[in-house]
């Protein structure tokens, strides 16, 4: 049988992939209840409208967009390679 082996977020960014983002649907309701008030301030979204989080591989929230193809362009433009997860 084969051991299982226990991974911190650190040891999985750091597997030779720090330039790997990933691009998944958020739902606004959720990035807004974990943004600082100031940061959204005048800024008017629907909550329940979906929205496209870039994460670095440790799990950390980059960026936020409007579309997945504007996440992509984003991540490339910063020189990342994006993937997708379902």
């Amino acid at each position: 049988m084969t051991p299982v082996m226990m991974m911190t977020k650190e040891d999985f960014a750091g597997l030779g992939a720090p330039d790997l983002v990933y691009v998944r649907q958020i739902r606004a309701a959720d990035v807004l209840s974990d943004t600082p008030v100031t940061a959204v301030k005048g800024l008017e979204i629907d909550p329940e409208a979906t929205l496209y989080a870039v994460h670095s591989a440790d799990g950390e929230r980059l960026a936020v967009m409007v579309d997945r193809e504007s996440a992509f362009a984003a991540a490339v433009a910063h020189e990342l390679a994006p993937v997708s997860v379902h």
